[in-house]
């Protein structure tokens, strides 16, 4: 059919959660409540990262980050999930779906490298214990946090690109509460082989080459953990390690099983229940494991309920 006689699609359709009968409001509530806090545990990360000087270290610098990189992300997702939840379905303007996907694929591809440099950390504090003073200066965190953010923002821009160039006719209904690139591609009515390209010439160095680094150096971490002496001293390398190695867990298992290993067509339940995963609970979970995980953060927490507690006095 003659794309000419066909009227473009300016906005899309976004179904949402469907229908949910009775439970929307409930779900609703229960959404909010985990976004809210969510949202309140990454900002109290940051923010006691930057006031506390005990937490001025390389690894609280980068955990400060990923906390950031999680704010971004849900603040660009779940507000509208939540009025697509209460409306059943909403519309959206194409500038702003093809913005959606860019403003989530940055933080999203920042957490990657995030997570990557936070290895390199625990790398140089078990295996080079002595020189890494000299090696995770101040300056040498600022160029690894700086190096990871220019990724997450130029990495999807040239996807980015070449998903605006695409022409959308007829059919503009999306069954889910985003705009991902799947259905994008479904959408369109153009070619979407270059895109498709592109996507896969990002895609892979961006997922794998953190992944495969993050291997590397928890190998050789094991390998001098084994070699230390004392089951104490094994112990408290190993409890370092074990809050980063649960989060990288946790964010590559959603991430590959949404995008490397997506469920058939017919499963659009399953992925929306792991997006909401993805989205929702992950943002929730990596700053409480740290939280709890974690004596010297343990400690600030205390101190600064008991300063609060004097003022109240």
């Amino acid at each position: 059919m003659d794309r000419r006689n066909q009227s473009l699609v300016t906005e899309f359709l976004l179904l949402g959660f469907g229908n949910l009968h009775n439970l929307r409001i409930v779900i609703f509530i229960f959404f909010l409540i985990i976004h809210i806090m969510a949202l309140t545990s990454n900002i109290f990360v940051v923010v006691l990262v930057g006031v506390t000087q005990s937490l001025h270290s390389p690894m609280y610098f980068f955990l400060s980050q990923l906390s950031l990189s999680e704010i971004l992300f849900t603040s660009n997702i779940v507000p509208n999930m939540l009025w697509l939840i209460l409306v059943r379905e909403g519309r959206l303007p194409l500038s702003r779906c093809l913005s959606q996907f860019y403003l989530l694929s940055v933080p999203s591809i920042a957490q990657c490298f995030l997570l990557a440099a936070m290895s390199f950390d625990r790398h140089v504090a078990i295996c080079r214990p002595l020189h890494y003073a000299t090696i995770m200066t101040f300056t040498h965190q600022l160029q690894m946090v700086i190096s990871c953010w220019l990724l997450g923002f130029t990495f999807p821009l040239s996807v980015y690109i070449f998903l605006s160039k695409l022409e959308f006719c007829c059919h503009n209904i999306i069954d889910h509460f985003f705009c991902d690139i799947a259905p994008l591609l479904q959408l369109s009515c153009s070619s979407t082989s270059s895109v498709e390209l592109v996507t896969a010439v990002v895609s892979y160095p961006v997922l794998l080459t953190p992944f495969m680094f993050i291997i590397v150096t928890y190998i050789s971490i094991i390998r001098t953990i084994l070699k230390i002496p004392s089951s104490t001293g094994r112990h408290k390398a190993f409890s370092t390690c074990s809050s980063h190695l649960i989060i990288v867990c946790m964010y590559y298992g959603t991430l590959s099983s949404i995008y490397i290993f997506p469920p058939r067509e017919n499963s659009i339940n399953l992925n929306k229940g792991l997006s909401v995963l993805y989205t929702l609970l992950t943002p929730l979970f990596n700053p409480l494991i740290y939280s709890l995980r974690n004596q010297d953060i343990r400690g600030a927490i205390r101190k600064y309920f008991k300063i609060l507690k004097q003022w109240e006095k």
